[in-house]
């Protein structure tokens, strides 16, 4: 009875027939798969004559042109057939010390053993390092053909050789417009050709990454909108099956390929399994010499080894025209790599310590000019005068009697604040923090009182129509009852881009003659048209969504109001004092009493009908409830809920008793501001949705939220989205569907189950953030982070500390141009081009 060793060398020769001989059924080829193939043979105890006669033949198909490579293969499979009669060993190129290459002591086990071999030079094999010089020698015989000159950093990469016009828009699509662009186009992540594992040492639990080749792919229909696919992967050492469950997957799958593949592992009726793992082609030099590769960044049709080779040379020709910003001390004090070392290690790293080094400088030189541009934008700040607005106690509690509640002890500090800083005639700038529904707009509208009482103009900056109108109401509820400071009625009015004609030829007339005393609206805020008599009080809401240029907006001419941004998205203190450099904080960190916690609870996908069914129960007791899935159509590259199919699908399926609307980032300002509107004042009763809805609408009748492909959103996204209902006095629940496909995304998942605070959950998500920013989407106002991790806070805290020294030493920057120069490039966005 055939043993799974010989079976398994059966469909290698069926797969490097269909190859046409080309030694490529495993990786590294027939000669190194043999070594650990007689180890198993033996093992399992097969035919010792099958299996010597084999172990003769396998080492010679290497080295051996086609036709003699397709009669090996018809030899072995004569032997495997039990034939050993008539059976010829090839001579010819074969390896003469054939019997050797199978001793234990041969150096060639486990990923080595697997990994692609160099090619052969015509007196034998050359050594790894023999290939080496021979690259260096390539190298530097290019290098020196290479007339490059500082400029060039600037060029277009055409300059570049082999970069025509189509490899150059492949190179924009991902951001590459100049040479330099390629030395900031940083690896994403790495694959460490030393750690390889062969299949045959792979564990089930393990996240792990293999080199394979795929033998088959088959498509199976689980259901109308369902499809598997499933594929088999081998090293030589064993097999693993893998399965997709996106049918778009089956396209980019070529069978024979090598390729690497990372996932977990399973364990399925006794066959490892890999569940929907990631593939990428090999970087075959990378896995012959055991080194770390960088893997980037792309787009379709641009191929990581491309890019790396760009990369490569544009290191090797023009990084010596690099300055280093960072001043001599700095590196010094805080022992950092040079810029042209850290780049060198960050693309080609020569091992885990220097690729953290690298890692290092870059994050820190980021930290460092993040904290520059804050220290000089505080110190501008800080030039200017602004009206100093204050109020009595006996006032102040005329604020407190118009209210139909009492603020909190955490509103009451964080007035304080406020209080204090608008008595001042330097300018206020402060972040006030709190968790949805913890009576941020109560805090805002009191200093809007005290600005009115002064004879100054309030702003409330809102980043959609939609909450805009919903500030506008409140505001104006709370202060309806309440003076100006010339006893008249204190006057809001709405200002965004659909107030036109009358009402908004009024509305700047009421601005410009100082009749309108506060006023909330969208970007129409601050258009050129929009002139103020005396703002003297300026609200940035959902700081987040707004950059630093319109935040400072108001700041225009001699008007320099005090400011206050505020932010539903709490963020650890350590971090908001560091990224809000130029910004005092306040932080309410008190819920008020009465409102009754919302339930949460994490669900897999097969309970996802027991949810519909709670869902149209909600609505039959005459509430409503939101559906959120990460994407607004179904995507050949994630394997990801769609809102657009989602809506078809449950509009006709299963909610057809029910009025559903559907809401997407595609969809026109007027045309999301339409069904929010109407889902607000109860026309439908569940809204399918994308991550629009995390912030801007207030339905106080939504009892339900369900969160689709949840492992897909950051903590802090999660929290918002839950912050859409539970703001009435309806008992609500959130509900996470969700595989939970990773330990960071149930971990992440479970601590949304166990709180409610948002702050313990801001610090549950700086843990967990990888790299990027810390809201999930793009800090607006803030340069791109291309090497820092905002959950760095130990270098995040170096850097603040070299930052304020150099500072107070020189806060002009004048014995520091160059570094001068960058900071000021940084905030523009243009990362560190140096």
């Amino acid at each position: 009875m055939p043993t799974p060793a010989l079976e398994r060398l059966r469909k290698i020769l069926e797969l490097e027939e269909k190859q046409k001989w080309r030694n490529r059924a495993v990786i590294g080829g027939m000669k190194a798969m043999s070594h650990r193939w007689l180890d198993d043979a033996r093992q399992e105890k097969a035919d010792a004559a099958t299996v010597n006669a084999i172990a003769h033949l396998l080492p010679s198909y290497d080295s051996a042109d086609q036709e003699e490579r397709r009669q090996i293969i018809k030899q072995i499979r004569q032997i495997l057939a039990g034939d050993l009669s008539d059976i010829e060993i090839p001579l010819q190129k074969s390896d003469s010390s054939a019997s050797k290459s199978f001793a234990p002591d041969s150096g060639l086990s486990g990923a080595k053993a697997n990994a692609p071999q160099p090619k052969a030079a015509p007196d034998g094999p050359i050594a790894p390092a023999e290939a080496t010089d021979i690259a260096e020698k390539r190298v530097r015989k290019k290098r020196a053909t290479v007339k490059a000159n500082p400029q060039d950093l600037q060029a277009d990469t055409q300059l570049l050789p082999g970069v025509g016009k189509v490899v150059c828009e492949q190179l924009q699509r991902v951001g590459i417009e100049q040479v330099a662009d390629l030395l900031w186009h940083l690896p994403f992540r790495y694959e460490d050709y030393s750690q390889l594992r062969t299949i045959s040492e792979l564990q089930p639990g393990e996240q792990v990454t293999v080199i394979a080749n795929l033998w088959e792919v088959s498509e199976r229909k689980i259901s109308m909108k369902r499809t598997m696919i499933q594929g088999i992967l081998a090293d030589g050492t064993g097999t693993l099956h893998a399965t997709w469950w996106n049918k778009y997957v089956k396209k980019q799958l070529k069978i024979g390929n090598a390729m690497r593949f990372s996932g977990k592992v399973g364990l399925y009726m006794g066959q490892k399994t890999l569940d929907n793992p990631t593939f990428e082609e090999l970087d075959e030099e990378r896995v012959a010499t055991g080194r770390i590769a960088p893997i980037y960044r792309l787009t379709e049709k641009l191929s990581n080894k491309r890019v790396r080779n760009l990369v490569k040379h544009v290191l090797d020709n023009y990084a010596r025209f690099l300055t280093d910003p960072l001043p001599d001390p700095v590196r010094a004090d805080f022992n950092l790599l040079d810029l042209k070392s850290a780049l060198k290690q960050i693309h080609f790293p020569e091992d885990q310590e220097q690729l953290a080094a690298a890692r290092h400088r870059l994050a820190f030189a980021e930290f460092f000019y993040i904290q520059l541009g804050a220290l000089q934008r505080r110190e501008k700040m800080q030039r200017h005068v602004a009206p100093s607005l204050s109020c009595n106690d006996e006032q102040l509690a005329q604020f407190h009697a118009a209210l139909a509640f009492e603020l909190t002890g955490a509103q009451q500090r964080v007035l304080g604040e406020i209080r204090n800083d608008l008595t001042r005639t330097i300018p206020m700038t402060r972040l006030v923090q709190g968790d949805v529904g913890s009576g941020k707009t109560a805090v805002a509208a009191a200093a809007m009182y005290i600005a009115a009482l002064n004879g100054a103009q309030s702003a409330l900056l809102a980043p959609t129509q939609i909450l805009a109108e919903q500030h506008h109401r409140g505001i104006a509820a709370l202060v309806e009852s309440l003076s100006n400071g010339e006893g008249e009625p204190i006057r809001v009015a709405l200002l965004t881009g659909r107030v036109t004609g009358t009402e908004r030829a009024q509305v700047l007339e009421g601005l410009r003659d100082g009749s309108i005393d506060i006023v909330v609206g969208t970007t129409a805020l601050i258009q050129e048209n929009v002139q103020f008599n005396k703002l003297g009080f300026a609200v940035v809401d959902e700081q987040h969504r707004f950059g630093v240029q319109q935040r400072g907006a108001f700041r225009t001419g001699n008007e320099h109001p005090h400011l206050i941004v505020m932010s539903a998205t709490p963020i650890p203190r350590s971090l908001a004092l560091t990224i809000y450099g130029d910004l005092d904080l306040s932080i309410i960190d008190e819920m008020p009493p009465g409102r009754t916690p919302i339930k949460t609870r994490w669900f897999k996908p097969n309970e996802r009908e027991k949810l519909y069914s709670f869902l149209r129960r909600e609505v039959a007791a005459g509430r409503q409830g939101f559906i959120v899935y990460p994407l607004v159509e179904e995507s050949e590259k994630l394997e990801a809920g769609a809102a657009i199919d989602a809506y078809e699908r449950l509009r006709k399926e299963v909610f057809f008793n029910e009025r559903v609307a559907l809401l997407h980032g595609r969809m026109s300002g007027n045309e999301k501001d339409e069904v929010m509107r109407a889902f607000s004042q109860g026309e439908y009763d569940i809204l399918v949705s994308t991550s629009v809805i995390e912030v801007g609408i207030d339905v106080p009748n939504a009892s339900l939220i369900i969160i689709e492909d949840a492992e897909r959103f950051g903590l802090a996204q999660l929290h918002q989205f839950r912050g859409r209902v539970g703001r009435g006095q309806h008992k609500s629940y959130c509900a996470l569907i969700s595989k939970g496909t990773s330990a960071n995304a149930e971990e992440r998942l479970l601590a949304l189950e166990e709180s409610n605070d948002g702050f313990v959950l801001a610090e549950k998500d700086l843990e967990l953030r990888g790299p990027g920013d810390f809201f999930g989407t793009k800090q607006s106002g803030l340069p791109e982070l291309r090497a820092a991790q905002l959950s760095d806070l130990e270098t995040l805290a170096e850097a603040r500390q070299a930052a304020q020294a150099l500072f107070a030493e020189d806060p002009t920057l004048e014995k520091y141009p160059h570094l001068a120069k960058q900071v000021a490039r940084f905030w523009r966005g243009h990362g560190d081009v140096s």
